[in-house]
């Protein structure tokens, strides 16, 4: 298997074997000579529009205070300790969309979005644990972070962030432009710009299993099918007429018990579920709208690819797209797992796609799910 410069030299499945929620690893030069791809200008602008999530952490003495975005205007350059978060920067441009696509040793199913950090000199968001695994990369200027295994997560009561009560660092790293920390969920990090400085956060999802099951229960509702209408025909004089009685109990928990899911009901909610966009996030239709012929001709000329903000899943004969589902044949499958896992199609397989295919795919290029090549 090949080794990544990325991952400091090791195989992906080295560390995934040896520090994927295990331990933390710092690489150096993980991308070499590596450049912000946005300038903070840049950046400043997208946290004008309201489909971009954005938080700004300003720090005075111990008061911490955090506001959410849109923000027409930032804090001025020359004033310390304050930091910007853009959340899904990937959602809005190619190149960090591109940058996030190469931890593809985790699968889609687990990758987040890419969030930018930016910071004034000694900005920061206070010792804290993420609930996920993470990837740092540091972009412009210089961070030093302190980390630490400690198992002691209190939180400080009555603060707007996460802020660890009893913070005690175990380690310290600066890093440069290039420079990147893997660390572990749970694990204590604090980390304070020396400089005017740019990280790039790469996140996991890591939902809770509280979360996933209220979602399935809700997801369910529809497909319950519990015949009949509850009857005691041998019905007793109660004893006492407000006690609930275990006959009853006993007669209803027979038919509740009957509500059961199979392996496939939660592989069709976990992929709809997975796929769902964000709430913030919206599809543009593409201009002009085309028809069916004209995009099947074009299709074919020059291939297709997924939209940034597509998030396109499978499993067995099932296609997950943005929230959707549905079942395909083997053919069709295979094309459609192709797009899935490299994000496009070329001209050369879109010659052999079905008509059910390019159907598929016109819908979902109106939806502004997929672009033209």
């Amino acid at each position: 298997m090949k080794k990544l410069t990325l991952l400091g030299g090791i195989t992906a499945a080295e560390f995934l074997r040896d520090y994927w929620h295990k331990k933390p690893l710092l690489i150096r030069q993980a991308i070499p000579a590596f450049q912000a791809l946005l300038s903070r200008e840049e950046l400043f602008d997208l946290v004008k529009s309201d489909e971009v999530e954005s938080r700004l952490i300003t720090q005075h003495k111990n008061q911490w205070k955090m506001d959410s975005g849109p923000f027409e205007q930032v804090p001025p350059l020359k004033q310390k300790n304050w930091t910007l978060l853009v959340q899904g920067v990937n959602l809005h441009d190619d190149a960090v969309d591109a940058l996030m696509r190469q931890f593809d040793f985790v699968p889609d199913a687990r990758l987040d979005d890419l969030m930018i950090s930016y910071a004034t000199e000694t900005g920061g968001v206070g010792a804290h644990f993420d609930s996920y695994d993470v990837f740092l990369l540091q972009a412009h200027g210089h961070r030093r972070w302190r980390i630490s295994a400690q198992t002691d997560l209190t939180l400080v009561d009555g603060m707007p962030l996460k802020i660890l009560k009893n913070f005690q660092a175990e380690q310290e790293f600066i890093l440069a432009p290039g420079d990147m920390l893997y660390l572990p969920p749970q694990y204590a990090h604090e980390g304070v710009a020396m400089d005017e400085c740019m990280t790039y956060s790469i996140g996991f999802r890591a939902p809770s299993y509280q979360e996933l099951g209220e979602a399935f229960l809700e997801s369910m509702i529809d497909s319950i099918d519990l015949p009949g209408r509850y009857a005691d025909p041998e019905l007793k004089v109660p004893k006492q007429r407000a006690e609930i009685s275990r006959a009853m109990l006993t007669r209803v928990t027979s038919e509740l018990n009957k509500v059961s899911f199979t392996p496939e009901d939660i592989a069709l909610f976990l992929g709809e579920y997975l796929s769902e966009p964000k709430a913030h996030i919206y599809f543009d239709a593409p201009e002009p709208i085309l028809t069916a012929a004209r995009f099947a001709q074009k299709a074919k000329k020059n291939g297709v690819r997924l939209s940034r903000k597509t998030q396109m899943l499978h499993h067995n004969n099932y296609i997950f797209i943005n929230g959707t589902s549905f079942e395909v044949g083997p053919e069709d499958l295979t094309i459609l797992q192709v797009l899935a896992n490299e994000r496009s199609l070329s001209a050369a397989l879109l010659v052999t796609a079905s008509p059910d295919v390019i159907e598929a795919l016109h819908t979902w290029h109106q939806d502004g799910w997929l672009t033209l090549q």
